[in-house]
């Protein structure tokens, strides 16, 4: 029974959008759209029913499709026009309706549902199979009121003519019995496709959220396929898909990652790296960084055998190459470390001799000054993680050798832990030095540190002296040793700072300067 169509007064043909145009003139004029017009011109069908599933709307394509015009469809109710008792209709129905109680889309992957053909065509039944997409709209109060229909013809019209109906205009009560082969194999089909599909999209999420790297390269020139989200954090979220690699990351021209792929190509042979550079601009207007990466060239082969793709896998190793790094370089100053405070141990023990009567008194005066030196390497442990002053770690080196051979002089100065570890082996190895060959390996040597803050609108910095007097000679040495390679790296690379040595022949002087990353309590000198 044919209805008028209800209000839909909320529903606007003419809208103004947000876009802006400017006119010859120079003003800005609101664009505007017929909706109607781009609904009409839509190239599949698309209709609107309501809530009684009566039709609403319905565009172009779906009057051709259906072989009837707008005035038509329009308030007459979707079973009365396409009436269907079978699977078809059950089906239809129910997606329908459980779009309209749950206000959320359906989608019917295919559906075989025969379409009354109008008279003026000589009637009858023409059996197609569809693929549906229906979309809830919804009033102002967010309320369901409206279906939109999308349908795709998914059937090869004439062949399911031919053989469910026989030639044109054979009756359609009793469809043939290939007819119902062919409707048995279209579920079939379309229960396979459902879990092919879901299947596909759980390889997909374990491929995108597995936690190494992984992308397919395909072609001579590497053409990115496919990445993963560990890959797009390798290099920095770039756009690279459907890109060669060298246009895609154009830091690996020069590296050696593109002759490795070529040769994988050419032989069809897996390439494994491990711990390798690879530097990577992660961030756009930074220079490239070092990164580590163990991964595997695995080349993907046609049905001849012949590569046509490689699939690359692998782990960012970059925090664990550093650690073993740092590691070794700890173990080394440790072994050197050992070696010094032996050294020192000694040049404490001859001082000890030269200045005490009695070997009471120099039991006493040396095992004072072990003492000591324990109690520095106990601050320098525990300044790693609280940090300390900058005359605290001064003294922890000097104070074993007696405080009639050093003097200090400057402001209060707090230290960060990185800056108290690193002050701490810079003053280690100018305090062993001093010992082995400079002011205080004698009788009459001296050391004298002096320091002042300054603050240069960036943020305090601090510049230290260290003096030695009265030592023996000094010469330029004639190669750079452990000790005074580890004081201007360790500066540099550790906390920014710089370290000069300067070989004067009355005594070495060591001058340093870092900014600190906390500001002392002392007041800047000018």
């Amino acid at each position: 029974m044919s209805r008028a169509p209800p209000a839909m007064a909320h529903m606007r043909l003419w809208i103004a959008s947000p876009v802006k145009n400017l006119t010859r003139n120079g003003g800005i004029a609101l664009l505007q759209i017929d909706f109607r017009a781009l609904f009409d011109t839509l190239p599949s069908p698309h209709m609107v029913l309501d809530r009684d599933l009566c039709f609403v709307e319905a565009n172009l394509a779906y009057q051709r499709t259906t072989e009837r015009s707008r005035d038509e469809l329009i308030g007459r109710h979707i079973f009365d026009l396409f009436p269907n008792a079978g699977e078809g209709g059950r089906r239809l129905r129910d997606s329908l309706e459980r779009v309209l109680a749950t206000g959320q889309s359906d989608t019917l992957a295919l559906i075989p549902y025969a379409i009354p053909l109008p008279v003026s065509l000589g009637g009858g039944l023409e059996m197609r199979f569809w693929s549906a997409v229906h979309t809830p709209l919804f009033d102002d109060q967010g309320q369901t009121v409206y279906v939109l229909q999308n349908t795709v013809d998914v059937t090869e019209v004439q062949r399911l003519k031919d053989m469910a109906f026989g030639p044109s205009g054979a009756p359609v009560e009793a469809p043939v019995e290939s007819a119902t082969q062919l409707y048995q194999r279209a579920q079939e089909l379309q229960e396979t496709n459902l879990i092919l599909l879901e299947e596909t999209n759980q390889i997909r999420n374990l491929f995108m959220q597995a936690p190494g790297f992984m992308a397919v390269l395909i072609g001579p020139d590497f053409v990115f396929r496919l990445v993963n989200n560990a890959y797009q954090s390798l290099i920095g979220r770039r756009a690279v898909i459907g890109r060669p690699l060298i246009e895609a990351l154009p830091e690996l021209e020069g590296q050696v990652f593109q002759n490795i792929l070529v040769e994988v190509m050419r032989t069809g042979q897996p390439y494994i790296g491990q711990a390798a550079s690879v530097m990577l601009q992660r961030q756009i207007d930074h220079p490239p960084e070092e990164r580590f990466v163990d991964f595997i060239y695995q080349p993907i082969l046609d049905a001849r055998g012949a590569p046509w793709g490689v699939f690359v896998e692998g782990s960012d190793v970059t925090d664990r190459v550093r650690a073993e790094r740092q590691q070794k370089l700890l173990l080394d100053e440790l072994n050197h470390r050992v070696k010094n405070t032996l050294a020192t141990v000694q040049a404490i023990a001859a001082q000890t001799l030269r200045t005490t009567t009695s070997p009471a008194a120099f039991r006493e005066s040396f095992e004072a000054r072990l003492l000591a030196l324990s109690a520095t390497h106990d601050l320098l442990t525990q300044s790693v993680w609280q940090g300390a002053s900058l005359e605290e770690v001064i003294l922890m080196e000097l104070r074993p050798h007696g405080v009639e051979r050093y003097q200090l002089e400057g402001p209060p100065v707090s230290l960060s832990a990185p800056e108290t570890l690193t002050l701490g082996l810079v003053f280690h190895e100018l305090v062993t030095n001093a010992a082995k060959y400079g002011a205080l390996s004698s009788s009459e040597g001296c050391v004298r540190v002096h320091w002042r803050l300054r603050d240069e609108g960036a943020g305090p910095s601090i510049d230290l002296t260290w003096s030695e007097e009265g030592g023996p000679k000094v010469s330029q040495p004639s190669r750079q040793g452990f000790g005074s390679r580890l004081i201007e790296r360790s500066l540099q690379g550790d906390i920014g700072g710089e370290a000069r040595l300067d070989f004067d022949e009355n005594g070495l002087k060591c001058h340093l300067r870092l900014r600190l990353q906390t500001q002392g309590s002392g007041e800047a000198a000018a």
